[in-house]
C-alpha cells in the first residue's frame, strides 16, 4: 500500500508539473524533434567488500528493468551505469594488493553484466590522499570498465596537492595503458555537484539506492535551431522543445522509482552529444559560422540559459558539454586549428564543461598537465560553477601527429601545439 501511494504521488507531482507547461506554452506550438536518446540510466549504491556481487547483480536487475520501461515508451537506451560511494571508504583496512585485485573482480563483474561503474573519487589530504591517487591510477590502468575522479576544489579554493597528483594520474594513464585510452576513464573534477549521471565525473555520498537519467540531447538542441529568426527566437524554441522531453522522461523515472522502489534523483539536462548527434553542428546553426569564430560564444552561452529555464528536477552539470573527440562537428574544427584550448576555457565561461578529451601531445608534462587542470580548477572556484578537465596525452605522439584510439566512443583527431611560453 506505501509502495503504490508513493508511485501515486510522484506521477501526479510529475504530471502536474507537465500540464502546467502545457497550459502556459501549448498555445505556441513548440517545434519538433524525435524523442532524444537515453545516453545512461545511472544507479548509485554503496557496496561491501563481502556482499559486492549480490550489490551489483541486484543494481544491474534494477537497470535493466529501468532500460525495458524506457523502452516500451519508444526511447533507445544506450548504457547503464553503476556508481559506488568513495573507494577509499571500502578499501580501508586492506593491502594494495587486495585493493587491486578486488577491483580486477569488480571490473569482471561489470565486463558480465555490461556496465560501467565509477569508483568516485579519491579524496586528497596531506600524504594519504596521495596515496589514494597512486591507488587510483593502478586500478584504472588495470582494468577496462571503472571510471574515477579527483577532485580538485575544496572549501577554501583549489586544492593545489590534488591539482599535482591528478597531472600525475594522467601521466601514468598515458604511459601505460594501450593508445593511452586510460584518461578516457578518469577526469580532475572542480564543484561538480554529486549525482551526475554522466562519467567520469559522477560519484554520490548518500545512502545509495538511487538513480538518476542523462539524455543524448544534441540533436534536439539543433532541431530546436532550425529556421531561428535570431539568438531569442533559438532560446524560445530550445526551452519549448526540451521542456515536454524533460518532463516526458521525469514522468517515466518516476513511475520507475514507484515500481522498483529506488529513488529518483533527477536527470543531468546537459545535452550530450556523441559520434552521430553533434552540439558543434547545433552551435553552428545558431552562430552561422564555423565553430571557434566570433559568436561561438554568444551561442553556447544561449544554450546554457535556455537549460536554465528547464523545471524538471536536474541533478549534475545541466550544462553544455563540449567534448573534442566525442562530437564529429567539434573534431573538425579542431583538427582545422579553428579553436584552442584557451578558447575552451572562454567557452567554460559562460557553459561547461571545461576541458573534456582534448588530445595532448605524449611529451607534455606534468607540470603543464597541472598548470592546465588549475586553470580549470580557478574559472571553477571563480564563478563557483562545475568544470572538469578530462585530458588524453598520447604516448609517443607529437603536435601535428593523429591519434589512434581504438574506443569506439572516441574520434581520432590532431594533436595541436599548446602555448606553454
Amino acid at each position: 500500500m506505501q509502495i503504490q501511494l508513493r508511485r501515486f504521488l510522484l506521477s501526479f507531482a510529475a504530471l502536474f508539473s507537465f500540464l502546467v507547461f502545457v497550459s502556459v506554452c501549448g498555445a505556441q506550438n513548440p517545434p519538433q524533434a524525435p524523442k532524444p536518446k537515453v545516453r545512461t540510466v545511472t544507479a548509485f549504491i554503496n557496496i561491501e567488500r563481502g556482499r559486492y556481487q549480490i550489490q551489483v547483480s541486484e543494481a544491474a536487475d534494477f537497470l535493466k528493468k529501468a532500460k525495458t520501461t524506457f523502452e516500451k515508451q519508444g526511447y533507445t537506451v544506450e548504457t547503464l551505469r553503476i556508481v559506488t560511494q568513495p573507494f577509499p571508504e571500502y578499501t580501508k583496512g586492506v593491502s594494495r594488493a587486495e585493493a587491486l585485485q578486488f577491483f580486477k573482480n569488480l571490473d569482471g563483474v561489470a565486463q558480465q553484466e555490461h556496465l560501467m561503474i565509477s569508483i568516485g573519487p579519491a579524496y586528497l589530504s596531506g600524504e594519504e590522499g596521495g596515496a589514494q591517487a597512486d591507488l587510483l591510477a593502478d586500478i584504472l590502468k588495470n582494468t577496462k570498465s571503472l571510471y574515477g575522479t579527483v577532485v580538485v576544489t575544496n572549501h577554501e579554493g583549489v586544492n593545489w596537492p590534488a591539482v599535482k597528483s591528478a597531472a600525475g594520474i594522467i601521466k601514468t594513464l598515458a604511459d601505460n595503458t594501450p593508445h593511452s585510452e586510460g584518461n578516457f576513464r578518469f577526469a580532475a573534477i572542480a564543484n561538480v555537484p554529486a549525482y551526475s549521471p554522466f562519467f567520469p565525473a559522477a560519484y554520490h555520498t548518500g545512502a545509495g539506492h538511487q538513480f538518476t537519467i542523462g539524455l543524448e540531447s544534441a540533436n534536439t538542441v539543433a532541431a530546436a535551431f532550425q529556421g531561428a529568426s535570431d539568438f531569442a527566437d533559438a532560446r524560445r524554441r530550445l526551452i519549448d522543445l526540451l521542456y515536454p522531453q524533460a518532463f516526458d522522461v521525469e514522468h517515466i523515472s518516476v513511475q520507475i522509482a514507484g515500481d522498483q522502489g529506488w529513488n529518483y534523483l533527477g536527470q543531468d539536462l546537459s545535452p550530450a552529444p556523441s559520434v552521430d548527434a553533434s552540439i558543434g553542428a547545433a552551435i553552428e546553426l545558431l552562430s552561422q559560422q564555423p565553430f571557434g569564430a566570433s559568436g561561438t560564444l554568444t551561442a553556447v552561452g544561449t544554450i546554457t540559459s535556455a537549460l536554465k529555464e528547464i523545471g524538471a528536477r536536474r541533478v549534475g552539470y545541466s550544462g553544455l558539454m563540449l567534448p573534442v573527440l566525442e562530437d564529429p562537428t567539434l573534431a573538425e574544427r579542431w583538427n582545422a586549428g579553428l579553436f584552442s584550448v584557451d578558447a575552451l576555457m572562454s567557452y567554460s565561461a559562460v557553459c561547461g564543461t571545461g576541458l573534456d578529451t582534448v588530445p595532448l601531445a605524449g611529451d607534455t608534462s606534468v607540470e603543464t598537465l597541472g598548470r592546465m587542470i588549475g586553470d580549470v580548477a580557478t574559472l571553477s572556484v571563480k564563478w563557483n560553477k562545475p568544470l572538469s578537465a578530462r585530458l588524453l596525452p598520447v604516448a609517443g605522439k607529437r603536435a601535428g601527429d593523429r591519434t589512434e584510439f581504438t574506443d569506439p566512443r572516441l574520434i581520432n583527431g590532431v594533436i595541436q601545439p599548446l602555448n606553454t611560453k
